[in-house]
Parts: C-alpha cells; structure tokens; sequence
C-alpha cells in the first residue's frame, strides 16, 4: 500500500486537478487573517496541495510544530510563518517528489516572512516510522496532519509515533476523512479508492477508541463537513457509505479520565489569544465567550489549563467534590449529517 500511495502522489498527480474525488482537496473557508500567508506560498508548492483544510491550532508563536505527511510543504510553510523566528516546523512524508517541491523552496519562504534563516526542515520516512527518523522523545509542542492519516496501512502505529514525540500537555490537531460504518475490505484494497482518501478511511467510533488506546484519552472533534464523491463511477462503487471531512485535537495529558467528569468547574477567557477577541473554540460543543463563566468538565479544565492557554484563561474550582458525568456528554454519531426534507413519518 506504501508504494501504491507514494507512486499516485508522486507520478499519477501532478496537481489538485487531477484528483478524481473532493476528497482529499476540501479546504474550508480560511480566517481573514490566514489569507495574506497562503498569498506568499510558492506557486509550485500550493499546486501539489492534496489537503482537507489549512490546520492552524491557535496559540502558535514560539512553538515546535511535526507534520505528518508534509507532502509540498505547503501547511509547514503557512505554520512558519505563525511560529515565527523562535519556532520551527518539521515536516515528514515518504514521497520524493513532493520533498523534492518542498525542499526547493525553502529559501524563498525564507525571505517571503522576513526570516534571517528557514525555520522549517523536511525529512523522508514513514509516519507510522518515526522512531526511525532523528527526533527525541518528547519534543514537540504540536503534531499536525492534513488528509494523510486515512492513507496509512498502521493507524495505530501513527497514533503511539504521534504520543510519544509529543511533549507532555501538547496535541496532536488534524485533520482526516472519516466514515459513518467500516468500509469493506475488497474495496479497502482498491488503489484507486485508496488514493482518493476514501477506502482508508476509519469508521469514527473505531477512531475514537484506537486514539484512547494510544493514550489519548478524550479525543475532541473541532469540525466536521459531509463530503460529496462529484465521480458517479467511484459513488457507485462506494456510495453507500458517507464520509466526512473533520479536525480533531488530541492533548498528550496523562490525567484525563475516559468520560467528561464534573467537578464543578468553570472557565472565564480573557480575549487574548491573537485573532480571537470575543471567543475561543476549544471543539465543537465548547465556543467559549469573552469574560463569561463557563461551566466546564474536568478534562475540559485540564486541556485549558495544563497547555499551552493557560495563561489565556482565569480558572474557577478543584477536584474536592465530583458530581457524575458532566451534562450533554453522549457517544451517537459526532457528525453533521445532511438533511433530507421528507414528506412525513417518523418520530424522531
């Protein structure tokens, strides 16, 4: 499968156009603020961009960023710029011809945001493999992915690589294709299904619990989109399933429990994250106002307060008194699906 990947991305497509699904090329509206970044990537590198979405996590100045399946290096590049001269991104893909695009243009990224040296590096190996690769245990802030995970034959492999280079109170934010049930095996082995990021893609609740069993213990979806095939001859094959493009943030804190827990707790936001004055978007059932108390479950507590926003939020309570599962905690299907009108029946 390693070679049936590397050879589609580095030899079948040349650019985004030739992809034959939406797939694995579905970026979401960007924030005003990304837009003059994106603006300044190398035409040749924003060409042979194969992702669902610019992942930018917030709080990104001074941090060490991994990108796993870095492809043209063109989220590395949009990242250096936001981790500035004291950070650094590193990015890892298994193939040549996209590190080829993305080492050429290092330099000129370089210069593009005002940096005496590049800030970023590209290494070639396999991101189920890390521990091949020359990068310590416990050294980075923050591992990102964008469409790539679905492509790996060893997911869980992934996951385990992704904790341990993870630093203690860092996450692992990216995004994939996801399924609403366990695609087939005869049409997993399809190349061509593969390729386009769909036949490898894990049925959510099997993703949510091989994330636990990684040590990942409260995986917590930012966003998510239905996808559409736009391939009647690849929707006939695989149509029966729905797939869904969706972020989701992993945090490396050894303290969090399996379910969302109530402590009692409550989180004001001070406003001072940049490009975020009035809210802050933990997930996508924490939209967190400015300067109003917000009632939280201890892993929630925890995420906030044992990383890197800490010091952009006032923390309210402890863990004296436990009061059972915090409310609205529930396990059916995360996604927003599509709405079908219909004509009547039903109850629910």
């Amino acid at each position: 499968m390693h070679e049936q990947v590397k050879d589609y991305y580095g030899k079948t497509l040349q650019s985004s156009d030739d992809l034959q699904t939406s797939a694995c090329c579905t970026d979401s509206d960007l924030p005003d603020y990304l837009k003059p970044i994106l603006s300044k990537i190398h035409d040749e590198v924003m060409t042979r961009y194969y992702g669902c979405g610019l992942i930018a996590p917030d709080v990104l100045e001074g941090m060490k960023i991994l990108d796993l399946g870095s492809g043209s290096g063109r989220d590395c590049y949009a990242l250096s710029a936001l981790v500035g001269e004291d950070g650094f991104v590193v990015g890892v893909d298994m193939t040549d011809e996209q590190l080829a695009v993305a080492d050429a243009h290092k330099e000129y990224h370089a210069q593009q945001f005002g940096f005496k040296q590049p800030n970023v590096r590209f290494l070639k190996g396999y991101i189920e493999k890390l521990d091949e690769l020359d990068l310590p245990d416990a050294s980075f802030d923050i591992i990102i992915s964008n469409c790539v995970i679905n492509l790996s034959p060893d997911k869980e492999a992934v996951l385990k690589q992704a904790h341990r280079l993870l630093k203690p109170g860092g996450e692992m934010y990216f995004s994939d294709v996801y399924s609403n049930k366990r695609v087939p095996e005869h049409l997993v082995s399809d190349p061509l299904l593969y390729g386009e990021c769909l036949s490898g893609a894990l049925y959510w609740n099997d993703f949510v619990n091989l994330a636990k069993r990684c040590g990942f213990a409260d995986p917590r979806l930012v966003e998510d989109r239905p996808l559409t095939i736009d391939n009647p001859a690849i929707e006939q094959r695989i149509g029966h399933i729905e797939f869904f493009s969706a972020t989701y943030r992993l945090f490396k804190i050894e303290q969090l429990e399996p379910a969302c827990e109530d402590y009692g707790q409550a989180v004001i936001y001070k406003g001072s994250i940049p490009h975020q004055p009035n809210h802050f978007v933990l997930d996508k059932h924490h939209f967190i106002e400015t300067g109003k108390v917000f009632p939280v479950c201890g892993n929630t507590y925890r995420m906030l307060n044992d990383t890197r926003f800490s010091a952009h939020f006032e923390f309210i309570g402890n863990w004296d008194n436990h009061y059972g599962i915090f409310e609205g905690c529930g396990t059916s299907l995360p996604f927003d699906q599509y709405v079908v009108e219909s004509s009547g029946g039903g109850c629910c």
